[in-house]
């Protein structure tokens, strides 16, 4: 199943046409996306058995938003692919190392994000979504408890995120725009291997960032499992795992996003999304 939202309402996508949950399910389901991540399971069922003639929403793909636009919980992860761990001059970690991306900085997969002051970095990454409560699951029994995966951009301001000691990582991840997310969520049975999806970032049509989702260091399933470990997951909860080589502030000299760039994160099998900068907002 690919379920999305198209002017605010929970769709279930196929090709380019739609179907609208509520008025599909009679309204038994709801055409909140929140509400309805709640009933996922529900709505696996319902979507599965719908005819072709509910499909008759033509999706403008400017109009989706965010598969999840107010999560409760929002995690992600660092240095998870080995080749970004060592551009940044780091040893491959031996546990997941977690911070938080706040759930205000969540948006749609075609925004215009207005680039506050400091430096600000692209790091392309698939994201889980979480699609039941779960709560020290097991690593073989992970996949279970996901209701899809999405394409995200971890966009980072690296001068507040790098400042102090420790530094402050959420803050710097945070800005408004800096969590785009889309243009769908995909369930896992989509996927002939949902363990090794190419992702790619371009930057202004250059491909800055490329590897396989294989290559990550801790997996879905893994990542899942370590963090019910320590406390409940709930529906709808994010989990950016990480990014590939390639960002901005790694390059020689560095490089970071501008006025006028657009910024591309594609994965095989979800999608991609798109972001302009402008300039920063004067107050």
């Amino acid at each position: 199943m690919r379920f999305g939202v198209l002017d605010g309402r929970a769709v279930v996508v196929r090709g380019d046409l739609a179907a609208d949950i509520r008025q599909a399910s009679r309204g038994q389901l709801p055409d909140d996306p929140t509400a309805l991540m709640e009933q996922w399971a529900r709505l696996r069922d319902r979507a599965a058995g719908l005819p072709g003639s509910a499909y008759d929403i033509r999706v403008d793909p400017a109009a989706l938003g965010a598969p999840v636009p107010r999560p409760r919980q929002v995690f992600a992860v660092a240095l998870n692919y080995p080749p970004h761990a060592a551009e940044a001059g780091y040893t491959p970690p031996a546990e997941p190392l977690v911070f938080t991306k706040f759930p205000a900085c969540v948006t749609g997969p075609q925004t215009t994000v207005a680039l506050p002051p400091g430096k600000v970095d692209w790091e392309v990454e698939l994201v889980a979504v979480v699609g039941r409560e779960t709560y020290r699951v097991s690593e073989d029994r992970a996949w279970d408890a996901v209701a899809g995966l999405t394409v995200g951009q971890d966009l980072s301001e690296r001068v507040s995120q790098l400042q102090g000691k420790p530094a402050q990582f959420s803050l710097g991840k945070s800005f408004p725009g800096f969590g785009p997310t889309g243009p769908v969520l995909v369930t896992p049975d989509e996927f002939d291997d949902p363990d090794d999806l190419e992702i790619t970032g371009l930057l202004n049509g250059e491909a800055v960032q490329h590897d396989r989702t294989k290559s990550m260091i801790f997996p879905v399933p893994e990542l899942i499992a370590r963090l019910s470990a320590v406390l409940p997951l709930f529906p709808g909860d994010l989990v950016f795992t990480g990014t590939p080589a390639g960002v901005g502030n790694r390059m020689n000299p560095p490089r970071y996003l501008t006025p006028d760039d657009e910024l591309v994160s594609r994965i095989e099998g979800i999608g991609e999304i798109r972001q302009r900068f402008t300039a920063p907002e004067i107050i």
